[in-house]
């Protein structure tokens, strides 16, 4: 089982973040859940095949969380689709769907299974097979919205082929029997119960989607003892009355959620576009509940790294541009300071111009350059007339007898000499300097 997240965003997209949308992909087939603007294309990005789509899940009928469903079924049209999709949302998704179609005059040649939740309903299971369910309550907005859980069936234990042989267990069919839970007899009359070759059950992995909603308890039973958790963190703590006024969940509360339901993993999305800096949201969230992880578009969740790692690889990777490279700056020379310090001056950069000395020759950059135009030689000159170091004249730095002078001066300069310098900050206190720590540490998964 992976994950996916296709939109981040809630209400509006930015530049870098598109709306709401995840997709699960299992043993081939692709779940979808919320279907924002732009859903489709970041599955193409994400490296996922939108003939594979199974099941898509709506949580409820604010705009940026269906807008790119007409766009995805049109498209499954012109594919030729065949194969029945089904479509789970509150009540009302069949109607506004068939709308839509019939106002476009597209007659689709592939079935829809509509699966409606009334408002009534206090828990519903919306699709079932031999492998999973999903499962839908109920959330606390300010409209009927669903959330919903994904849970694979129990796996049967293990065989343990030692035993098997030793009963003379070959065939498939007994095999399949025995994990199947039902006993066998032999040809010899011995009968051979699944216990004794079949190890204990496996349980099957879970992942719940829980996003527009305040805190409520139905989120937790959604969630419980999942491995992974895909919860709203809209705002921060900071904006907990504006939360509450929208009916959306602050970072604090999806990690409550998250230590309440014992969940696995919790992965946070569905941002706010007034947070540029999203690792505000990740500390909130970590402080209360951890591993939380934020969610990042295109980049996959897996439930089993080992088998997993490999099945799914992205097209294209979203740069966020509006981020510079850490510890650079454009056009900053990080050669050695002969030529232009890290972070300094810039060196031999186009787009700069290079400064020049009262001789109207290029400077040539740092204390250090002795070639023409260098320090050195704009000191000779200075030293013959207002220069800085001994000189007579007025202005002079060190040495000078005259005013503005600076060390030893005996006029009115002052003096910046060591002992008055320790006189003036010995009854400062020290300031610490708290570690930077790097990007990837809070977005690496």
């Amino acid at each position: 089982m992976i994950v996916v997240p296709l939109g981040i965003a809630s209400a509006t997209p930015t530049a870098i973040r598109h709306l709401p949308s995840v997709a699960l992909w299992r043993e081939g087939s692709v779940f979808l859940f919320d279907c924002g603007e732009n859903a489709q294309m970041c599955m193409l990005q994400a490296g996922l095949k939108r003939s594979k789509i199974d099941s898509i899940f709506i949580t409820h009928f604010d705009v940026d969380h269906y807008s790119g469903l007409m766009g995805l079924i049109s498209t499954l049209q012109l594919q030729r689709r065949d194969k029945t999709l089904n479509l789970v949302g509150p009540k009302g998704i069949k109607e506004f769907v068939e709308w839509n179609l019939s106002f476009s005059g597209v007659e689709i040649s592939f079935d829809i299974n509509y699966v409606e939740v009334e408002e009534e309903a206090s828990e519903a299971k919306v699709l079932e097979t031999e492998d999973y369910y999903v499962e839908a309550r109920p959330l606390k907005h300010k409209k009927f919205c669903l959330g919903y859980r994904f849970q694979e069936k129990d796996k049967p234990g293990k065989v343990d082929a030692e035993k098997a042989a030793q009963f003379g267990i070959t065939e498939d069919e007994q095999f399949k029997l025995l994990k199947s839970g039902q006993n066998i007899t032999l040809e010899d009359g011995t009968v051979v119960e699944s216990y004794e070759i079949v190890g204990h059950p496996r349980p099957g992995d879970s992942f719940a989607y829980v996003t527009d909603t305040e805190y409520c308890p139905n989120a937790v039973k959604l969630a419980m003892n999942t491995n992974i958790l895909y919860h709203e963190a809209t705002f921060s703590n900071q904006l907990a009355d504006k939360a509450k006024e929208t009916g959306h969940s602050t970072a604090a509360d999806a990690a409550r959620v998250a230590t309440e339901a014992q969940t696995k993993l919790l992965v946070i999305g569905h941002f706010s576009a007034r947070y540029t800096n999203l690792h505000v949201l990740l500390k909130e969230a970590r402080d209360a509940f951890y591993p939380t992880w934020l969610a990042q578009e295109l980049r996959p969740i897996f439930t089993d790294p080992i088998h997993e790692r490999g099945i799914l690889s992205p097209k294209v990777d979203l740069i966020d541009l509006t981020k510079k490279k850490p510890n650079s700056r454009q056009g900053y020379s990080k050669g050695p300071r002969s030529g232009g310090r890290p972070g300094g001056r810039p060196s031999g950069n186009k787009n700069f111009r290079p400064r020049k000395g009262r001789d109207g020759a290029p400077s040539g950059g740092n204390r250090g350059n002795y070639h023409s135009g260098g320090y050195q030689q704009r000191n000779d000159r200075y030293r013959q007339d207002g220069g800085y170091r001994g000189s007579s004249q007025n202005n002079g730095y060190r040495g000078s007898s005259q005013e503005r002078g600076y060390r030893g001066s005996s006029q009115g300069g002052r003096d910046y000499s060591n002992s008055d310098r320790n006189n003036r900050y010995e009854d400062k206190p020290n300031k610490s300097i708290t570690p930077r720590t790097g990007y990837d540490d809070f977005d690496r998964f």
